[in-house]
């Protein structure tokens, strides 16, 4: 039985090892953190990644976890309404906190996958039959394949294709975003603030019960430690102080929470998503970033075409990896092309562009056009077509005993 090594259990990583797993093979996940990530922000579904949930079978229960956000609201630093947009301007088809998909894959895979949580890779070394795995932990273990599905900041990547600037490409902006009190008392719905190279919001979550606090920035290149979170929360402190409307509490919200995320919005840039027996899916290999709102349909999408090519192969590695470029080059193109149009709306770099953007916004319900806000992110999310990899997929096999 092929052996599998993934690195990651966020969204590629039990999303790769549920159609592996399909597909006869001998899955392990391995993740730094002690157990699934809770919380996080929203992640949205558009055309080819609702097919992907719903040959997983977990379509449904994927609903049954929506946000079912209403229109997004656009104030002032008067907290005065500006402009709003529709759902799916923002949410796609479904979206869904990410914690709570995670939950969900997590679910449909911890019988079949063996989960290794408080470890990481600390050494790969290739040979033609296999991958030697040293873990920071002391273990050692021998696979077959290993795949990197361990975010932009790719530990398996680092270790097989080398030091992230070679692969990074930097867009401009920060992003954070961290859960706090539902204090506007929003219903499914959202509100956000622009001014001139910042953005900073709040939309409800888990049926109203909280919210997210989202801030976005333009910056250069700002040196700061990955892992210390109290400075980098003294960074959005520093970024959005003496701004009106509802910031100030947004921002004390922010630290106090029981989450943070902080990182730039970057994108990965490869001409090639394997090399020898070890492969990326997901941001590890083609992040579009959170500007896109295709990152969580890259991963879902991704993950499927990997695992069914491997399949398709026969288990060929070097065939199905060549085949897995090809098939994903395009969509990824197309996904990290939406990163760049959307930073210019979603985050105005001037007054007057903010003006034209609220203007836009407001007319678009009355122009021939109207639809352009739905339709164009549909179309990049249906630009790839999904191949039929067994007609017996789905159908889980039964779990094998796994070394723990």
């Amino acid at each position: 039985m092929t052996t599998v090594l993934i690195s990651g259990a966020s969204v590629a990583g039990p999303a790769l090892a549920y159609w592996l797993d399909r597909y006869g093979y001998k899955t392990t996940v391995v993740e730094r953190a002690p157990a699934p990530r809770p919380g996080g922000y929203a992640v949205d579904f558009r055309g080819a990644s609702m097919k992907v949930l719903d040959r997983m079978g977990i379509l449904e229960a994927v609903r049954a976890k929506a946000t079912n956000m209403g229109d997004i609201t656009y104030v002032n630093e008067q907290g005065k309404r500006v402009a709003s947009t529709p759902p799916s301007a923002l949410s796609g088809e479904l979206e869904i906190l990410r914690g709570d998909l995670v939950e969900i894959l997590y679910s449909r895979t911890s019988d079949t996958t063996e989960y290794i949580f408080g470890d990481s890779i600390a050494s790969l070394s290739q040979d033609s039959d296999g991958v030697d795995v040293v873990f920071e932990s002391g273990l050692r273990r021998r696979f077959d394949l290993v795949i990197g599905a361990d975010g932009v900041h790719s530990n398996v990547r680092r270790l097989a294709f080398g030091p992230e600037s070679s692969y990074l490409q930097e867009l401009g902006y920060y992003v954070s975003v961290s859960t706090v009190a539902n204090h506007l008392d929003l219903d499914h719905t959202g509100k956000i603030l622009n001014v001139p190279g910042k953005t900073v919001g709040t939309y409800s979550a888990r049926g109203n019960a909280e919210a997210k606090a989202l801030f976005y920035f333009a910056s250069d290149p700002l040196d700061y430690d990955r892992r210390d979170i109290e400075s980098q929360k003294a960074i959005i402190d520093g970024q959005f102080a003496g701004i009106g409307w509802e910031v100030p509490t947004l921002l004390a919200g922010m630290r106090q929470a029981p989450d943070f995320y902080f990182d730039s919005t970057s994108q990965v840039k490869l001409d090639s998503y394997s090399r020898g027996r070890v492969a990326l899916v997901g941001d590890a290999g083609y992040c579009a970033s959170s500007l896109s709102g295709m990152g969580t349909s890259l991963a879902i999408v991704g993950a499927y075409v990997l695992a069914g090519e491997l399949h398709a192969a026969g288990g060929d590695h070097e065939q199905a990896f060549s085949a897995y470029d090809v098939r994903m080059k395009d969509f990824v193109a197309a996904c990290q092309k939406m990163a760049h149009e959307g930073a210019m709306w979603f985050i105005p770099g001037t007054k007057w562009f903010i003006k034209v953007r609220n203007l836009t916004l407001r007319m678009m319900p009355y122009l021939p056009w109207r639809k352009l806000i739905e339709q164009v992110p549909l179309k990049v999310g249906n630009s790839i077509e999904l191949r039929t990899y067994s007609s017996s997929e789905g159908r889980p096999r039964q779990p094998a005993a796994q070394p723990r």
